[in-house]
C-alpha cells in the first residue's frame, strides 16, 4: 500500500516546507478514525495558501485521502479540540517522513500533555459546557424539552471532555469509553439521560440537579485559566478580555462564562461612571490572593 502511495508523498517529502508525513490506516470496517477511507495520508507543512487541502484517491478498489495541513492549523485543532481525530492520527499514525524529529517531538508533547496546555483546554471546554447548560435550562424552563435535551447531551459531552483533560489525557473520538474508566459518575449520568424510561421532562429535571453539582465541583479547574488572566491587572473591560490572545479561543462562550462566574462569586463587577447620568461602564476583576 505504501509503495502505491509513495509517488504521491515523495515529492512533498523533498520540499523544505514539509515538516512531517504520516500514514493512518483503517483499523476495521466500522472504525470512524479515517472517515470511511482505507488510508489517510497526513502531510504537515510550515505554510500554505490554504490551512487545509484535501485530495481523494482510489487504488486497487480502496480509497485514500491526502490531508495537507499547516502547522498553525494543527495547533489550533489540538488546542480547541475541534478536530478530535487529529490527536489520534498524530499518536497512532505511522511516520514515514519526519524533518528534524518534528512529529516525534509533537508526539512526546501530546503524551506529556503539559499542565498549562491542559489549563487552556479545560477553560475552553468549561466555557462550552456553561453555554450549553445555560441554554438547556432556558429551553427547559420554556418547556421546549427536545431542544433542552439536545443542549444537555452536548453539555454532558463537554463535561466528559473536561474530566478527561483534568485527568491528564487527551479526549479521544471514543470519549465516552474513556469517561467510563476515568469518571464513571458522568458516564452513569449520560446513560440515565439516554436510556431511562422516565418521561423526557423528568429525565431532564433530574439531570439538571445532578449536573449542577458536577459543574459546581469543577468551577475552580474550569475557570483557573480565565481568572489567572483577569488577575494580571486590576480591572478589565469586556472588549479587553475578548481581545486577549488566549481568550479569543473562548469565542462567543466567553460572555456567558463570565456571567456564570459572577453569579458564583468567582469574578466581580466594577462600575465606573460614564458621561451619561446613571450609566456606568462595567469592568471585571478577581480577588487578589
Amino acid at each position: 500500500m505504501e509503495d502505491i502511495l509513495r509517488p504521491i508523498y515523495q515529492e512533498r517529502a523533498s520540499q523544505p516546507n514539509t515538516l512531517g508525513i504520516l500514514i493512518v490506516e483503517k483499523k476495521d470496517r466500522k472504525s470512524p478514525l479515517t472517515d470511511t477511507f482505507d488510508t489517510v495520508l497526513l502531510i504537515i507543512v510550515k505554510q500554505a495558501e490554504l490551512p487545509v487541502f484535501i485530495k481523494h484517491y482510489t487504488y486497487q478498489g480502496n480509497k485514500a485521502a491526502m490531508h495537507i495541513v499547516t502547522e498553525a492549523q494543527i495547533k489550533d485543532w489540538l488546542l480547541l479540540g475541534s478536530n478530535r481525530k487529529i490527536t489520534e492520527w498524530l499518536l497512532t499514525g505511522r511516520i514515514i517522513f519526519d524533518r528534524n524529529e518534528y512529529v516525534d517531538n509533537m508526539r512526546t508533547e501530546l503524551r506529556d500533555f503539559p499542565f498549562y496546555g491542559r489549563k487552556i483546554k479545560m477553560g475552553i471546554e468549561f466555557a462550552k459546557l456553561i453555554r450549553r447548560y445555560m441554554d438547556g435550562k432556558a429551553f427547559f424552563a420554556s418547556r421546549h424539552f427536545l431542544d433542552a435535551y439536545n443542549h444537555v447531551v452536548h453539555s454532558l459531552h463537554h463535561l466528559a471532555r473536561l474530566a478527561v483533560i483534568e485527568n491528564g489525557f487527551h479526549p479521544e473520538v471514543t470519549v465516552w469509553n474513556q469517561v467510563k474508566q476515568i469518571e464513571p459518575e458522568i458516564f452513569k449520568l449520560y446513560e440515565e439521560l439516554v436510556n431511562s424510561e422516565e418521561t423526557l421532562e423528568k429525565r431532564l429535571e433530574l439531570l439538571f440537579l445532578a449536573s449542577e453539582f458536577l459543574i459546581h465541583s469543577r468551577i475552580q479547574v474550569g475557570s483557573s485559566h480565565l481568572t489567572e488572566i483577569i488577575g494580571q491587572k486590576e480591572t478589565w473591560s469586556f472588549q479587553e478580555l475578548q481581545s486577549h490572545e488566549e481568550l479569543q479561543f473562548y469565542s462567543v462562550d466567553l460572555s456567558v462564562m463570565i456571567e456564570f462566574l459572577i453569579e458564583k462569586n468567582v469574578i466581580y463587577t466594577n462600575e465606573i461612571e460614564t458621561k451619561g447620568k446613571g450609566i456606568y461602564h462595567r469592568y471585571y476583576s478577581v480577588k487578589k490572593v
